[in-house]
């Protein structure tokens, strides 16, 4: 997925303290950013900056149907004695967006994979789940594409989030690359169905609560700086969290128009975890314009290095184009709340596997929150 231009800094600010960190900011090693406070955040952040103008006209409804999902592509199988199989690889293509790629699979952790859990359609109209949406983007060199994301909660503005949770594959190209533009969030995308099979829509109707353009994006400095076109240690902080401003004269936060925000909850017990994931998965038997959900149960686990948390892994059908998307499961309290998102799938599209989430996610959602 991809997006385009125009001027809006990131996240700038304070004088950092702590840790001198790697080159540019980064930090010398995963035990090295777990210690990060917000001023290494801030530093980071200063000299990694992200830029994206609000363009009239880039994404018309057209546009939006014809982009394709910037998604990893699906890897091999994982063996007989592996949870999951690495997930989506992808390679680039002509036009600086990812193409189809077999990647070579990771020694995985103990124990059986899960059943595959065939994606079942969410009831219309999407507006009665609102914070489900779609990222659009376009990528640095040209082209366009499309993920999943989910309106989350601000800690520091309740009841009043301009928040969105996506996968970092679908704000930045990882390692030597750069961030995506014209990077927008389009809350219950299709809601009506009337772009369902391709068909012309307007506007209107297939972004019924507006387009919300990305002001500011945060992401883990491990996916910038390991990120790759297939599935790897970088993917277990595959995770970013954009701040997007509202449509021209809009005054209300996004969470005041579509009336919710997910609640993230951060080193959630994987033993008491039932999770659902929802999507909108773009390659075949899909196609894009449908929100889809996977209820998926107790996850299994996936690991590509030992020492960061193992990723979580779930039977489902989703496809390409559910990058992104939320997952979630009740809290000690029975609210719904996220704890992951698509990251990674199988080639044969039977399991999805997500980052977990604990200090770093915890410390990236509060900076960009603060800021």
């Amino acid at each position: 997925m991809v997006a385009a231009l125009s001027a809006v800094a990131l996240l700038g600010g304070a004088t950092a303290c702590g840790s001198d960190g790697g080159g540019g900011g980064n930090p010398r090693s995963f035990a090295e950013l777990k210690r990060w406070g917000f001023a290494d955040w801030d530093r980071w952040a200063q000299r990694h900056g992200f830029r994206n103008s609000a363009v009239a006209g880039v994404w018309s409804a057209e546009t939006m149907d014809q982009a394709p999902p910037q998604q990893p592509a699906p890897a091999p199988e994982a063996p007989p004695s592996g949870p999951a199989a690495p997930a989506f690889s992808v390679a680039p293509s002509p036009s600086g967006l990812p193409s189809p790629s077999a990647a070579g699979s990771p020694s995985p952790s103990a124990g059986g994979g899960p059943s595959a859990v065939a994606a079942q359609p969410v009831p219309r109209p999407y507006t009665s789940y609102p914070a489900s949406g779609k990222v659009f983007m376009t990528a640095p060199n040209g082209g366009t594409g499309q993920c999943s994301a989910t309106v989350v909660a601000d800690p520091a503005r309740p009841g009043r989030s301009n928040l969105v949770w996506t996968a970092a594959h679908c704000v930045h190209e990882g390692k030597g690359g750069d961030w995506y533009k014209n990077l927008v969030f389009v809350p219950a995308y299709n809601s009506s169905g009337a772009a369902s099979d391709h068909h012309r829509a307007s506007l209107a109707e297939v972004a019924p609560l507006g387009q919300w353009w990305a002001d500011k994006v945060i992401t883990s400095p491990l996916w910038t700086t390991e990120g790759t076109r297939g599935g790897d240690a970088a993917n277990q902080y595959d995770f970013a969290v954009i701040k997007v401003r509202g449509p021209e004269g809009e005054s209300r936060s996004l969470e005041e128009v579509i009336g919710t925000a997910v609640p993230v909850w951060f080193d959630a017990p994987r033993e008491q975890l039932a999770i659902q994931a929802w999507g909108y998965p773009a390659l075949a038997p899909f196609d894009g314009q449908e929100l889809e959900r996977c209820d998926s149960g107790r996850p299994g686990s996936r690991s590509f290095d030992a020492a960061r948390p193992p990723m979580l892994v779930i039977g489902c059908t989703m496809t390409a184009g559910a990058s992104g998307g939320g997952w979630f499961a009740d809290g000690p309290d029975g609210r719904q709340r996220l704890v992951s998102n698509t990251s990674i799938g199988t080639q044969a599209h039977t399991a999805l596997n997500g980052p977990y989430l604990e200090g770093v996610a915890r410390q990236a959602l509060d900076y960009i929150s603060r800021k």
